[in-house]
């Protein structure tokens, strides 16, 4: 029994590795694309910026058509697959990653409640009524990819202060997903809801029934995705409701595996196997694909899936989210002194909100709550990482873009956005780099 704890934990070590390094490597580009969208909407060509962000582009049904914005092309739809990779990540984190047991999960999720609650009660006292009062969910947010990225930085960080961090971004952006869902949904289509729901049934029948075309199971989501528009929630939701019907474990039991290895390989030994025999020879042909069905069966699909598509969403999905969103105009009616109530609620936030928050609710489930201190990480560096936290970037901006409608407030808001992550993002390293010592350098 010890054996096999200590190699599941291996096991989610390793893939914890693989996801923290991919996580490392997208937010370079992301910081790219961030920087040459603000170079560009501060140019000469900003005309050409705002142009190309507000390109309708879309499809015709008859007399009908049906157009978006190439920024809401990919607000509602590109980070439907970032949404959907975020949600395979929870699931997989919840089922058998760092959140899946009461003792592993109560550091992160309570550190994580603590930087969502205290944040937005920073943000609504600066805010507690007005044009601005529907940016609250605004400094919630953490930005997994710079966060992990600037934690990289420091190569001899704990694993634990790694894994800490990590587990908290995910259960955060649960939070962010719910309070999306909840309360950025001005008016809901109960029909369209219905329609969506049929869709998932379908999606969970044909995964029950061990359909394996994917186009299959694009054509349902795509239909999803549709009808969760169309109901009025933000579209993205779609995306978490997909993932979670996606399997987390293997679909045949590891037995049926092994003895199914065990025939194809003994049978091999029993006949000579050559790159040509196939051709000539049928039944080794059978015997291949039967081990290529057991192996495809016994991985699980929701980790291949957050394999392939975690690329496409460092790659390519956040770096566009970046380029068409982060392009904010800086003149002196977004760099006014004094800064705006919304300015300074977001940047109040991200900034103070996140270092109470997750360091006081820390304390709270260390002391009364049963949770441990992971190996080799003290308080300076737990403070270090709520710092960390407040990098709040790309959630900040998606939530932003939800809560204002008014351009020069939701400006005002993404400047907010920017200057606390930025400063976030600083002191968070000079922080854990003193912590750390000489090991950080």
């Amino acid at each position: 029994m010890a054996d096999r704890h200590e190699t599941n934990k291996f096991k989610r070590l390793v893939f914890f590795n693989r996801f923290f390094r991919s996580e490392v490597s997208g937010s370079v580009l992301l910081l790219i694309c961030t920087v040459v969208a603000l170079a560009w909407a501060n140019s000469p060509w900003a005309e050409s910026y705002h142009h190309l962000a507000h390109t309708k582009v879309g499809v015709s049904f008859g007399d009908h058509t049906f157009k978006l914005s190439l920024q809401h092309w990919v607000n509602d739809l590109l980070m439907v697959l970032f949404f959907f990779v975020v949600g395979l990540e929870i699931k997989r984190e919840i089922l058998v990653g760092h959140l899946s047991s009461p003792r592993q999960a109560i550091l992160p999720v309570t550190a994580a409640i603590g930087g969502m609650i205290i944040p937005a009660a920073v943000y609504v006292i600066f805010n507690s009524s007005g044009d601005g009062a529907r940016g609250w969910g605004i400094p919630m947010a953490t930005d997994i990819a710079f966060a992990i990225g600037i934690l990289s930085l420091l190569s001899r960080a704990p694993i634990g202060l790694k894994v800490f961090l990590t587990a908290l971004a995910i259960a955060d952006d649960l939070g962010a997903i719910l309070v999306i869902a909840l309360f950025y949904t001005d008016r809901i289509i109960w029909e369209a809801l219905g329609v969506s729901a049929f869709f998932l049934f379908l999606i969970f029948i044909a995964s029950k029934l061990g359909f394996r075309r994917p186009g299959i199971y694009i054509g349902l989501a795509l239909c999803v995705w549709v009808s969760v528009f169309l109901s009025g929630i933000h579209a993205t939701v779609a995306g978490i409701l997909v993932a979670m019907l996606v399997p987390i474990r293997s679909r045949i039991e590891p037995g049926v595996f092994l003895a199914r290895l065990s025939e194809g390989l003994n049978y091999f030994q029993r006949t000579e196997l050559t790159k040509e025999s196939m051709i000539s020879n049928h039944t080794h042909l059978d015997v291949v694909e039967d081990l290529n069905c057991a192996t495809g069966e016994m991985r699980p699909p929701g980790l291949s899936l957050e394999h392939h598509l975690h690329p496409v969403q460092a790659f390519f999905v956040l770096p566009m989210f970046a380029l068409f969103n982060a392009g904010v105009t800086l003149d002196s009616s977004t760099l006014s002194f004094p800064p705006t109530t919304v300015v300074l609620g977001v940047v109040a936030g991200l900034l103070i909100g996140k270092q109470v928050g997750i360091t006081l609710f820390s304390w709270i489930a260390i002391r009364f709550g049963g949770a441990v201190m992971p190996e080799g990480v003290n308080w300076l560096q737990i403070y270090g990482a709520s710092c960390l936290a407040g990098v709040g970037f790309t959630m900040s901006l998606f939530v932003s873009e939800l809560a204002f409608d008014d351009p020069g407030i939701l400006s005002e808001a993404k400047v907010g956005v920017l200057i606390a992550s930025l400063i976030s993002g600083i002191w968070g390293y000079i922080i854990l780099r003193s912590a750390l010592g000489k090991e950080g350098e």
